[in-house]
Formats: C-alpha cells, structure tokens, sequence
C-alpha cells in the first residue's frame, strides 16, 4: 500500500461517495486530512468514520464557490497544520440534459462548483506549495471530460474544463515542485449517480442501461477511484504530471 504518513491532506466534497472514499483511504495511508464540504451533517459524518478506525481528520466547512472561503481554508490549514502537501478538488454536481433541456442557470450552476471551484481552491493553495517546491493536486474530472456522454451537455463541457485546466497547470508549474493530475472516473456509485437515477421514470431500467453501458458491465466503486488518487498522491508517482487517468471499465476504449 502506498504511505501517506505524515502528510496534510485536504479533500473537497469529501462529505459522501468518491470523496469521503479519498479522505478515509488517505487517512488509513497515515495522512492528516482536512475533510472539507459544504455539507455541515455528512462531512463531520465522515470525519467520525476516519476517527473510529484510528485515523488523522480535521472537519473544515467549506463552499468551493466562495473566493474568499477558499482562501480562509488555506489560512486555516496553514496556521494549525503548517502546510498542506495534497490537495483533492473532488467537489463537484451533475445535470441531466440536452442542450435544449439545459437552461443557462443550470449551466452556471455546474460551472461554479465543478471548474471555478477547482480554480478557486487551488489558487488558494497553490502559492504556498510553490513556496515550499513541493505538493500535488488532484482535481477530479469525469470520462465526460474526454468523451461525449447522452443528455450531459453542461456535465460535460464543466468536465472537459477540469482536464483543459489540469493539463495547463501542470505545465505551468512542473518546475515549481508542484505535481498536478487529474482522474477521470467512468459511472461510480454514489450519491451522486443515486440521485440522478431518481430523475429517471424508471430508475432500475436507467440503472441496467448505465452498467450495460461499461464494457466490464458494472459502475466502478469509490474505493476503485480512492485507490488511483491515493497513487496520485504517493511519492511513487513522482514522475507523473498533466495525466488524466481514465478509470471507467473500459468505456473511454471501446
């Protein structure tokens, strides 16, 4: 297993699903780890969950949204930890529609949380990192961000600006010490998929239809994507920057 000890850790979105899955593996891994949502109920839920299994976690309220927020974090992270080594910018929403069933609202709505909040937490913390010559960033894209998906025009277009900005900061600061990646994670299940599936007028059939969908004929699991941010984030990826790892059953291949 890849070691994590002794490094600060934050995760956004870490309240359910793929990021509650990051916070508790890197704290099993023996990092500290600011577990951050906007949620006020199941982030602490989460930080509990890393307590109760003997881990490091610190609850930090956050709206990715928020500038100013963004930047009170990182000063919060900087007086009580010192520093902070690996950013997570997992947050993020979905939308279900076409481009006429999508209202500029609604795109606005994905924009906010899924590509400004990546920018405005990692602008936040970027500078101390750069500082220091030494962190990484995982921002959490979506195989919709590499491939065009049915009825996800704005999920798409906010996701494909996640790869687009990973790859440009990696280049940008692979000389700062800072390494930069992001995952690309195919259907996962989740909260987050769970609500959509409600949206369906028959879920069970979308549910068949979303798993037939992958060519190993199953949705990932979040533990299946903490294990690659958990690479990500390890001393053995030192070489790996700008990448967008794609795991979603084979589904980007076929």
């Amino acid at each position: 297993m890849f070691d994590l000890t002794g490094k600060i850790a934050l995760v956004t979105g870490a309240g359910s699903g793929i990021g509650a899955a990051i916070a508790e593996t890197f704290a099993r891994a023996g990092a500290r780890v600011f577990v951050t949502d906007h949620n006020a109920t199941s982030g602490p839920a989460t930080r509990e969950r890393i307590a109760q299994a003997n881990g490091k976690s610190d609850w930090l309220p956050l709206d990715v949204t928020n500038e100013s927020d963004c930047a009170a974090a990182a000063g919060h992270v900087r007086t009580t930890a010192g520093r902070l080594d690996v950013l997570v910018n997992n947050a993020g929403v979905g939308h279900v529609g076409t481009m006429l069933q999508t209202s500029g609202a609604d795109l606005d709505r994905l924009y906010a949380v899924n590509v400004r909040g990546v920018f405005n937490v990692a602008k936040a913390f970027l500078p101390d990192m750069i500082a220091r010559r030494s962190g990484v960033i995982i921002n959490m894209a979506s195989i919709g961000g590499l491939v065009g998906i049915k009825d996800r025009i704005a999920y798409c277009m906010s996701k494909s600006a996640v790869v687009g900005l990973t790859r440009s900061m990696a280049l940008d600061h692979a000389t700062d010490g800072v390494r930069i990646n992001c995952i690309c994670p195919g259907r996962v299940e989740t909260p987050f998929v769970k609500a959509r599936l409600r949206e369906y007028p028959d879920p069970e059939v979308a549910y068949q239809e979303m798993t037939a969908s992958q060519p190993m004929g199953r949705m990932g699991r979040p533990d299946e994507i903490a294990a690659a941010a958990l690479y990500l984030a390890s001393d053995e990826a030192a070489f790996v920057t700008g990448a967008a790892l794609s795991i979603d059953g084979g589904w980007s291949a076929a």
